[in-house]
Protein backbone atom coordinates (compact mmCIF):
# COMPACT_ATOMS: atom_id res chain seq x y z
CA UNK A 1 0.00 0.00 0.00
CA UNK A 2 1.28 3.38 -0.97
CA UNK A 3 2.00 6.14 1.29
CA UNK A 4 -0.61 8.55 -0.85
CA UNK A 5 -3.46 5.71 -0.91
CA UNK A 6 -2.86 4.88 2.79
CA UNK A 7 -3.56 8.59 3.02
CA UNK A 8 -6.52 8.70 1.13
CA UNK A 9 -8.08 5.55 3.05
CA UNK A 10 -7.43 7.31 5.99
CA UNK A 11 -9.04 10.45 5.01
CA UNK A 12 -11.87 8.63 4.29
CA UNK A 13 -12.37 6.88 7.89
CA UNK A 14 -11.67 10.06 9.40
CA UNK A 15 -14.66 11.28 7.13
CA UNK A 16 -16.85 8.49 8.59
CA UNK A 17 -15.72 9.01 12.25
CA UNK A 18 -16.29 12.64 12.47
CA UNK A 19 -20.45 11.83 11.06
CA UNK A 20 -20.48 9.20 13.46
CA UNK A 21 -19.37 11.16 16.35
CA UNK A 22 -21.73 13.96 15.15
CA UNK A 23 -25.02 11.72 15.17
CA UNK A 24 -23.68 9.96 18.48
CA UNK A 25 -23.82 13.78 20.13
CA UNK A 26 -27.26 14.56 18.69
CA UNK A 27 -28.58 11.59 20.13
CA UNK A 28 -27.49 11.75 23.35
CA UNK A 29 -29.05 15.23 22.86
CA UNK A 30 -32.64 13.96 21.79
CA UNK A 31 -32.35 11.62 25.04
CA UNK A 32 -31.65 14.38 27.30
CA UNK A 33 -33.88 17.00 25.58
CA UNK A 34 -36.82 14.61 25.91
CA UNK A 35 -36.76 14.03 29.68
CA UNK A 36 -36.20 17.91 29.75
CA UNK A 37 -39.87 18.43 28.36
CA UNK A 38 -41.41 15.95 30.57
CA UNK A 39 -39.44 17.60 33.81
CA UNK A 40 -40.48 21.06 32.39
CA UNK A 41 -43.49 20.32 30.87
CA UNK A 42 -42.08 21.98 27.68
CA UNK A 43 -44.55 20.91 25.03
CA UNK A 44 -42.78 22.44 22.59
CA UNK A 45 -39.47 20.91 23.41
CA UNK A 46 -41.30 17.83 23.09
CA UNK A 47 -42.46 18.39 19.52
CA UNK A 48 -38.90 19.01 18.52
CA UNK A 49 -37.40 15.92 19.76
CA UNK A 50 -40.09 14.19 17.60
CA UNK A 51 -38.96 16.43 14.37
CA UNK A 52 -35.26 15.33 15.48
CA UNK A 53 -35.36 12.36 14.87
CA UNK A 54 -35.90 12.53 11.35
CA UNK A 55 -32.44 14.47 10.90
CA UNK A 56 -31.18 11.77 13.18
CA UNK A 57 -32.05 8.83 10.77
CA UNK A 58 -31.19 11.20 7.72
CA UNK A 59 -27.44 11.34 9.26
CA UNK A 60 -27.66 7.56 10.12
CA UNK A 61 -28.56 6.57 6.49
CA UNK A 62 -25.33 8.66 5.00
CA UNK A 63 -23.37 7.07 7.33
CA UNK A 64 -24.73 3.51 6.51
CA UNK A 65 -23.71 4.26 3.01
CA UNK A 66 -19.90 6.15 3.68
CA UNK A 67 -19.42 2.79 5.81
CA UNK A 68 -20.57 0.64 3.01
CA UNK A 69 -18.32 2.86 0.07
CA UNK A 70 -15.34 2.65 2.43
CA UNK A 71 -15.42 -1.05 2.93
CA UNK A 72 -15.63 -1.92 -0.99
CA UNK A 73 -13.43 1.28 -2.32
CA UNK A 74 -10.65 -0.05 -0.16
CA UNK A 75 -11.48 -3.48 0.95
CA UNK A 76 -9.75 -3.24 4.61
CA UNK A 77 -8.41 -5.71 7.08
CA UNK A 78 -7.67 -5.57 10.73
CA UNK A 79 -8.42 -2.56 12.58
CA UNK A 80 -9.85 -0.58 9.77
CA UNK A 81 -12.39 -3.30 8.77
CA UNK A 82 -13.21 -3.87 12.54
CA UNK A 83 -13.88 -0.12 13.05
CA UNK A 84 -15.74 0.25 9.65
CA UNK A 85 -18.27 -3.00 10.86
CA UNK A 86 -18.30 -2.00 14.25
CA UNK A 87 -19.76 1.39 12.89
CA UNK A 88 -22.32 -0.33 11.06
CA UNK A 89 -23.62 -2.31 14.20
CA UNK A 90 -23.43 1.27 16.72
CA UNK A 91 -25.50 2.79 13.52
CA UNK A 92 -28.23 0.12 14.66
CA UNK A 93 -27.85 0.98 18.54
CA UNK A 94 -27.88 4.72 17.74
CA UNK A 95 -31.46 4.53 15.30
CA UNK A 96 -32.92 2.60 18.30
CA UNK A 97 -32.26 5.28 21.03
CA UNK A 98 -33.17 8.09 18.25
CA UNK A 99 -36.50 6.24 18.34
CA UNK A 100 -36.60 5.83 22.24
CA UNK A 101 -36.10 9.56 22.64
CA UNK A 102 -39.23 9.88 19.96
CA UNK A 103 -40.99 7.65 21.64
CA UNK A 104 -41.20 9.16 24.65
CA UNK A 105 -41.80 12.99 23.67
CA UNK A 106 -44.51 11.37 22.28
CA UNK A 107 -45.69 9.92 25.70
CA UNK A 108 -45.20 13.71 26.80
CA UNK A 109 -47.61 15.12 24.67
CA UNK A 110 -50.08 12.84 25.19
CA UNK A 111 -50.08 13.17 28.95
CA UNK A 112 -52.91 14.77 30.25
CA UNK A 113 -51.44 16.45 33.03
CA UNK A 114 -48.34 17.37 34.28
CA UNK A 115 -46.76 14.40 36.27
CA UNK A 116 -46.33 14.96 40.14
CA UNK A 117 -42.84 16.16 41.16
CA UNK A 118 -42.13 13.31 42.94
CA UNK A 119 -42.50 11.44 39.98
CA UNK A 120 -40.84 12.95 37.45
CA UNK A 121 -37.77 13.49 39.93
CA UNK A 122 -37.90 9.22 39.79
CA UNK A 123 -37.71 9.71 35.96
CA UNK A 124 -35.06 11.81 35.85
CA UNK A 125 -33.16 9.80 38.52
CA UNK A 126 -33.51 6.80 35.57
CA UNK A 127 -32.55 8.89 32.82
CA UNK A 128 -29.48 10.48 34.17
CA UNK A 129 -27.97 6.82 35.01
CA UNK A 130 -28.93 5.39 31.39
CA UNK A 131 -27.95 8.73 29.65
CA UNK A 132 -24.58 8.56 31.59
CA UNK A 133 -23.97 5.22 30.60
CA UNK A 134 -24.89 6.10 26.82
CA UNK A 135 -22.28 8.83 27.35
CA UNK A 136 -19.29 6.54 28.89
CA UNK A 137 -19.96 3.88 26.15
CA UNK A 138 -19.97 6.30 23.39
CA UNK A 139 -16.60 7.78 25.11
CA UNK A 140 -15.05 4.60 25.19
CA UNK A 141 -15.70 4.20 21.70
CA UNK A 142 -13.99 7.00 20.47
CA UNK A 143 -10.83 6.71 23.02
CA UNK A 144 -10.84 3.50 22.33
CA UNK A 145 -10.78 2.80 25.74
CA UNK A 146 -11.00 -1.21 26.56
CA UNK A 147 -11.01 -0.85 30.31
CA UNK A 148 -13.77 2.46 30.16
CA UNK A 149 -16.01 -0.14 28.03
CA UNK A 150 -15.69 -3.14 29.84
CA UNK A 151 -16.99 -1.12 32.99
CA UNK A 152 -20.69 -0.24 31.11
CA UNK A 153 -22.16 -3.23 32.00
CA UNK A 154 -21.79 -2.36 35.83
CA UNK A 155 -22.90 1.23 35.40
CA UNK A 156 -26.30 -0.53 33.71
CA UNK A 157 -26.93 -3.32 36.18
CA UNK A 158 -28.07 -0.58 38.91
CA UNK A 159 -30.44 0.69 36.73
CA UNK A 160 -32.76 -2.30 37.85
CA UNK A 161 -32.99 -1.81 41.20
CA UNK A 162 -34.46 2.21 40.50
CA UNK A 163 -36.68 1.10 37.60
CA UNK A 164 -38.28 -1.48 40.09
CA UNK A 165 -38.22 1.44 42.72
CA UNK A 166 -40.33 3.79 40.36
CA UNK A 167 -42.53 0.98 38.64
CA UNK A 168 -43.74 0.33 42.53
CA UNK A 169 -43.91 3.76 43.13
CA UNK A 170 -45.56 4.16 39.99
CA UNK A 171 -48.53 1.36 40.75
CA UNK A 172 -49.06 3.22 44.39
CA UNK A 173 -49.79 6.33 42.60
CA UNK A 174 -52.00 4.86 40.28
CA UNK A 175 -53.71 2.67 43.10
CA UNK A 176 -54.59 5.98 44.83
CA UNK A 177 -55.63 8.04 41.65
CA UNK A 178 -52.92 10.29 42.79
CA UNK A 179 -52.43 10.32 38.60
CA UNK A 180 -54.87 9.19 35.88
CA UNK A 181 -54.96 5.73 34.91
CA UNK A 182 -53.51 7.00 31.02
CA UNK A 183 -50.77 8.60 32.31
CA UNK A 184 -49.59 6.10 34.68
CA UNK A 185 -49.63 3.53 31.55
CA UNK A 186 -47.65 6.44 29.34
CA UNK A 187 -45.24 7.24 32.47
CA UNK A 188 -44.70 3.07 32.75
CA UNK A 189 -43.70 3.26 29.20
CA UNK A 190 -41.30 6.35 29.83
CA UNK A 191 -39.39 4.46 32.29
CA UNK A 192 -39.26 1.22 30.18
CA UNK A 193 -37.84 2.74 27.08
CA UNK A 194 -35.25 4.57 29.12
CA UNK A 195 -34.41 1.36 30.31
CA UNK A 196 -34.06 0.17 26.72
CA UNK A 197 -31.30 3.32 26.44
CA UNK A 198 -29.61 1.78 29.18
CA UNK A 199 -29.58 -1.61 27.26
CA UNK A 200 -28.02 -0.12 23.87
CA UNK A 201 -24.92 1.77 25.66
CA UNK A 202 -24.32 -1.70 27.01
CA UNK A 203 -23.94 -2.89 23.33
CA UNK A 204 -21.98 0.21 22.61
CA UNK A 205 -19.54 -0.99 24.82
CA UNK A 206 -19.08 -4.50 23.36
CA UNK A 207 -18.82 -2.84 19.70
CA UNK A 208 -16.22 -0.48 21.39
CA UNK A 209 -14.30 -3.55 22.89
CA UNK A 210 -14.86 -5.73 19.10
CA UNK A 211 -13.58 -2.79 17.60
CA UNK A 212 -10.07 -2.39 19.68
CA UNK A 213 -9.55 -6.17 19.62
CA UNK A 214 -11.50 -7.46 17.36
CA UNK A 215 -12.98 -9.89 20.30
CA UNK A 216 -16.23 -9.83 21.33
CA UNK A 217 -17.05 -9.06 25.22
CA UNK A 218 -16.18 -12.70 27.34
CA UNK A 219 -19.75 -14.83 27.18
CA UNK A 220 -22.36 -13.82 29.91
CA UNK A 221 -22.53 -16.57 32.99
CA UNK A 222 -25.60 -16.87 33.50
CA UNK A 223 -27.31 -17.16 37.18
CA UNK A 224 -29.66 -19.93 37.26
CA UNK A 225 -32.17 -20.99 40.11
CA UNK A 226 -34.07 -24.06 40.04
CA UNK A 227 -36.84 -24.19 42.53
CA UNK A 228 -39.00 -27.10 43.89
CA UNK A 229 -41.50 -27.58 46.56
CA UNK A 230 -39.21 -29.51 48.63
CA UNK A 231 -35.60 -28.78 46.94
CA UNK A 232 -34.71 -32.91 47.36
CA UNK A 233 -35.64 -34.29 44.18
CA UNK A 234 -35.97 -32.73 40.79
CA UNK A 235 -34.53 -29.43 41.39
CA UNK A 236 -31.77 -30.80 43.21
CA UNK A 237 -31.39 -33.00 40.08
CA UNK A 238 -31.45 -30.12 37.87
CA UNK A 239 -29.03 -27.51 38.77
CA UNK A 240 -26.46 -30.58 39.53
CA UNK A 241 -26.84 -31.79 36.24
CA UNK A 242 -26.34 -28.13 34.43
CA UNK A 243 -23.48 -27.88 36.43
CA UNK A 244 -21.95 -30.49 35.32
CA UNK A 245 -22.80 -30.15 31.41
CA UNK A 246 -22.91 -26.15 31.19
CA UNK A 247 -20.24 -25.79 33.87
CA UNK A 248 -18.81 -22.15 31.63
CA UNK A 249 -21.81 -21.27 31.00
CA UNK A 250 -23.86 -20.32 34.34
CA UNK A 251 -23.80 -20.58 38.21
CA UNK A 252 -26.57 -22.68 39.72
CA UNK A 253 -28.58 -23.33 42.44
CA UNK A 254 -31.92 -24.92 43.68
CA UNK A 255 -34.08 -23.92 46.64
CA UNK A 256 -37.47 -25.36 47.97
CA UNK A 257 -40.53 -23.70 49.04
CA UNK A 258 -40.98 -26.26 52.08
CA UNK A 259 -36.94 -27.86 51.92
CA UNK A 260 -36.54 -30.96 54.14
CA UNK A 261 -33.76 -31.80 56.16
CA UNK A 262 -31.64 -34.15 54.01
CA UNK A 263 -31.37 -35.51 50.77
CA UNK A 264 -32.58 -38.83 50.69
CA UNK A 265 -29.48 -41.64 50.26
CA UNK A 266 -30.92 -43.04 47.47
CA UNK A 267 -30.93 -39.65 45.33
CA UNK A 268 -27.50 -39.50 46.54
CA UNK A 269 -26.25 -42.83 45.24
CA UNK A 270 -28.53 -42.14 42.28
CA UNK A 271 -26.52 -38.95 40.72
CA UNK A 272 -23.46 -40.62 42.53
CA UNK A 273 -23.70 -43.16 39.51
CA UNK A 274 -23.88 -40.68 36.97
CA UNK A 275 -21.30 -38.51 37.92
CA UNK A 276 -22.50 -36.14 40.32
CA UNK A 277 -21.63 -35.68 43.88
CA UNK A 278 -24.72 -33.81 46.02
CA UNK A 279 -23.78 -35.37 49.56
CA UNK A 280 -22.54 -32.33 50.76
CA UNK A 281 -25.95 -29.98 49.23
CA UNK A 282 -28.33 -29.62 51.84
CA UNK A 283 -31.91 -28.61 50.90
CA UNK A 284 -32.74 -24.81 51.35
CA UNK A 285 -35.55 -21.99 52.07
CA UNK A 286 -36.57 -20.03 48.55
CA UNK A 287 -35.02 -16.49 49.55
CA UNK A 288 -35.36 -13.95 46.33
CA UNK A 289 -34.40 -9.87 46.73
CA UNK A 290 -35.50 -7.70 44.38
CA UNK A 291 -32.60 -5.41 45.40
CA UNK A 292 -29.99 -7.87 44.54
CA UNK A 293 -26.96 -6.11 42.50
CA UNK A 294 -26.64 -9.71 41.02
CA UNK A 295 -30.15 -11.06 40.44
CA UNK A 296 -30.68 -14.61 39.12
CA UNK A 297 -31.37 -14.08 35.30
CA UNK A 298 -33.43 -17.43 35.28
CA UNK A 299 -35.75 -19.02 38.14
CA UNK A 300 -37.68 -22.28 36.87
CA UNK A 301 -40.03 -23.69 38.78
CA UNK A 302 -40.73 -27.34 38.85
CA UNK A 303 -43.88 -29.35 40.12
CA UNK A 304 -47.71 -28.24 40.34
CA UNK A 305 -48.10 -25.26 42.59
CA UNK A 306 -44.92 -23.88 42.79
CA UNK A 307 -44.86 -21.02 40.62
CA UNK A 308 -47.37 -19.34 42.23
CA UNK A 309 -44.89 -18.59 45.25
CA UNK A 310 -43.09 -16.95 43.94
CA UNK A 311 -43.46 -13.74 44.06
CA UNK A 312 -41.71 -10.57 42.98
CA UNK A 313 -39.07 -11.03 41.46
CA UNK A 314 -36.11 -8.40 40.10
CA UNK A 315 -37.16 -6.96 36.59
CA UNK A 316 -35.32 -8.44 34.51
CA UNK A 317 -35.17 -12.03 35.40
CA UNK A 318 -37.21 -14.51 33.98
CA UNK A 319 -39.49 -17.01 35.49
CA UNK A 320 -40.48 -20.41 33.78
CA UNK A 321 -42.43 -23.47 35.03
CA UNK A 322 -41.75 -26.80 34.36
CA UNK A 323 -44.97 -28.37 34.48
CA UNK A 324 -43.10 -31.72 35.60
CA UNK A 325 -45.20 -34.79 37.06
CA UNK A 326 -43.25 -35.56 40.19
CA UNK A 327 -44.78 -38.59 41.91
CA UNK A 328 -43.91 -39.54 45.46
CA UNK A 329 -40.72 -41.69 46.23
CA UNK A 330 -37.39 -42.84 45.24
CA UNK A 331 -37.22 -45.92 43.45
CA UNK A 332 -35.00 -46.24 40.81
CA UNK A 333 -37.32 -46.42 38.04
CA UNK A 334 -39.23 -43.14 39.40
CA UNK A 335 -35.74 -40.87 39.69
CA UNK A 336 -34.48 -42.20 36.03
CA UNK A 337 -37.67 -40.73 34.77
CA UNK A 338 -37.21 -37.60 36.74
CA UNK A 339 -33.90 -37.54 35.80
CA UNK A 340 -34.67 -37.89 32.00
CA UNK A 341 -37.30 -35.34 32.49
CA UNK A 342 -35.14 -32.57 33.80
CA UNK A 343 -32.06 -32.91 32.24
CA UNK A 344 -34.19 -32.62 28.12
CA UNK A 345 -35.25 -29.22 29.48
CA UNK A 346 -32.26 -28.06 31.44
CA UNK A 347 -30.55 -29.09 27.88
CA UNK A 348 -33.29 -27.08 26.16
CA UNK A 349 -32.79 -24.15 27.99
CA UNK A 350 -28.87 -23.87 27.94
CA UNK A 351 -28.87 -23.64 24.47
CA UNK A 352 -31.38 -21.46 24.14
CA UNK A 353 -29.53 -19.14 26.39
CA UNK A 354 -25.97 -19.61 25.60
CA UNK A 355 -26.75 -21.05 22.10
CA UNK A 356 -26.25 -24.36 20.35
CA UNK A 357 -22.27 -24.80 21.31
CA UNK A 358 -23.23 -24.13 25.27
CA UNK A 359 -20.94 -25.97 27.59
Amino acid sequence: MTPQYEERMQADLDKVRRKFQTVAELVVNQVRDTIQALIGWDRDLANTVVLGDRQVNRRIKEIDHLSHTFIIRHAPSAGHLRFASSILRLNVALERVGDYASTISREVLRLTERPPEEVAHDIELIAQQASHALTEALASFFEEDVDRASAIHDLVRPIDLTLRTVLDHLVELADDRAIPLKDSFALVRINNLLKRVSEQADNVSEQAIFAVTGKDRDPRIFRILFVGRENNRASQIAAAYAEKAFPQSGVYSSMGLSPTGALDPALIDFMDRRGMDVRRTKPSLIQITTESPHPYHVIVALGEDVLEHIAQVPFRTIVLEWSIDIPEGFSEQLLDDLYKLVTFRVQDLMKTLAGPDAH
